[in-house]
């Protein structure tokens, strides 16, 4: 089941799951359904309370399904299309293993997340590859965003400890 979300071209995949006395199998992604091509796929495992982004790719932008293979996570996806009427909006959705949804962000978004169990396994399919030399990163706690975690001390790369504000990212990149 797909259901659409005010953010242009954003939607939550509510994925099929099969289950007996064996366990179970769950149907993740269908192209078809999506209407999307995935030519990289990517996975990670975060420990609770570690955040991730937000993240984006400035040349070469992706499209990511995201789904979480077990845990849960506090998904964000921030969109910075310039001409779009979320510009600079958030959307955000508890994904896990046991309630089965997905999210497709489509590519001008930023993307981060919060691990809210012990262990969390995620998985990203992607319509481009990874262009690291693009690879920016927006502050997860920018006052101007407001976004609501879950929490309050996230553990973070050094990486995402020297993002970039909304505001430098709007002067360097919104022209």
């Amino acid at each position: 089941m797909i259901k659409k979300t005010k953010f242009k071209d954003l939607i939550i995949i509510k994925n099929k799951s099969f289950k007996d006395s064996r366990g179970y199998f769950k149907e993740l992604l269908k192209e078809n359904k999506i209407k999307k091509r995935f030519l990289f796929t990517a996975m990670s495992y975060s420990k609770k309370n570690v955040i991730r982004g937000l993240h984006l790719q400035k040349k070469k932008s992706q499209g990511k399904f995201i789904t979480v293979l077990k845990g849960k996570i506090y998904d964000v996806a921030l969109d910075l299309r310039k001409k779009s009427k979320t510009y600079g909006k958030y959307f955000s959705i508890i994904l896990s293993e046991k309630n089965s949804k997905s999210i497709y962000i489509p590519p001008g978004f930023a993307h981060g997340f919060c691990s809210l169990e012990k262990e969390n396994y995620i998985i990203y399919n992607c319509t481009n590859y990874r262009h690291k030399n693009s690879e920016i990163g927006i502050r997860y706690n920018d006052k101007k965003l407001n976004i609501k975690w879950p929490i309050n001390k996230p553990i973070l790369s050094n990486k995402d400890k020297k993002n970039m504000t909304f505001n430098e990212f709007k002067k360097k990149f919104r022209k």
